[in-house]
C-alpha cells in the first residue's frame, strides 16, 4: 500500500490556482526529493499532507487516512520556518515533543544535538537561523515516525555544515518509513533521494527514480532541473 496517495488535489489562494489537478504515490522506504521554483506549490502539497490545510479539492491519504488523528500521529513535519518560542531552549522543547508524540527519542535528540555542537540550555532566540534549523531538525528526526515532510530543511545553514546535516539525516531516518524533501540546493542534496518529483504550474513536470533519471539524461538531477524548469519557463 502507498503511503501517500494523493488524487487530483487542487488548492487555490484567492483566484491563484497553486495546485492543479496533482497527482502522486509514494511508497515507504524511500526518501523523495520534492523540487520547483518557487511558488510552485511545494510549501503548499506539505502543509496538506500534515494537516494544516483543509480547504482544497481532492482526495488526499495518508497510511490509508485522510489528514486526521491518525495521520498527525505518523507524520513528522519540518515547516520551513520555526514555530518554536524564543525563550525556549532545546531541553524545553524536547519535553514539549516528548508530552505530544510517544514515538519521540529523546535520547537520541540529545545524540544529534551533541553531533551538531548545540547547547541544550541556549534560548532559541540567541541562535543563529542556521542553529533554529539545525534544532528543528533534530525535534523531528528524533522521532520514529512513519512519513517525514522536511520543507527546505537547510537553507539557512552555511555549505560546510550541510553535508553533515545530510549524515544526521540518513543515520537517524526511520527506514521503514518515508521521506519527502523539498528543497532548492538540489547539487547538495540529490545524493541521499531514491526518487525526485518536480513540481511547476502546480503540477508533475517530472517524476523519477533518481538513478534512471541519471542514466535516461546523462545528466544530475541538479542539471536535469535546470533544463526542465528552463524549457517551461521560455515555452
Amino acid at each position: 500500500m502507498n503511503l501517500i496517495d494523493v488524487d487530483h488535489l487542487n488548492k487555490n489562494y484567492g483566484k491563484k490556482n497553486v495546485l492543479n489537478d496533482l497527482s502522486l504515490k509514494l511508497q515507504a522506504g524511500r526518501i523523495v526529493g520534492l523540487l520547483g521554483p518557487n511558488g510552485c506549490g511545494k510549501s503548499t502539497l506539505l502543509k496538506i499532507l500534515a494537516g494544516l490545510i483543509a480547504d482544497y479539492s481532492g482526495d488526499v491519504k495518508l497510511d490509508g487516512h485522510g489528514p486526521d488523528i491518525h495521520t498527525r500521529a505518523i507524520v513528522s513535519y519540518l515547516p520551513e520556518r520555526t514555530y518554536l518560542s524564543g525563550w525556549m531552549r532545546p531541553v524545553d522543547a524536547f519535553s514539549y515533543f516528548s508530552d505530544f508524540y510517544p514515538d519521540f527519542d529523546r535520547q537520541k535528540a540529545f545524540d544529534m544535538l551533541g553531533y551538531f555542537n548545540l547547547d541544550s540550555k541556549q534560548t532559541i532566540k540567541t541562535m543563529s537561523k542556521g542553529m533554529q534549523e539545525k534544532l528543528q531538525l533534530v525535534l523531528v528526526m528524533s522521532r520514529k515516525a512513519k512519513i517525514y515532510l522536511l520543507d527546505e530543511p537547510m537553507g539557512g545553514v552555511d555549505p560546510a555544515a550541510r553535508s553533515g546535516i545530510l549524515e544526521a539525516v540518513l543515520s537517524h531516518y526511520n527506514e521503514d518509513g518515508l521521506m519527502l524533501l523539498a528543497t532548492h540546493l538540489i547539487y547538495d542534496v540529490e545524493p541521499i533521494f531514491d526518487e525526485v518529483i518536480m513540481l511547476g504550474f502546480g503540477q508533475t513536470i517530472l517524476q523519477g527514480e533518481t538513478d534512471q533519471l541519471r542514466a535516461q539524461y546523462g545528466k544530475s538531477i541538479d542539471e536535469i532541473f535546470r533544463e526542465v524548469f528552463k524549457c517551461s519557463v521560455n515555452s
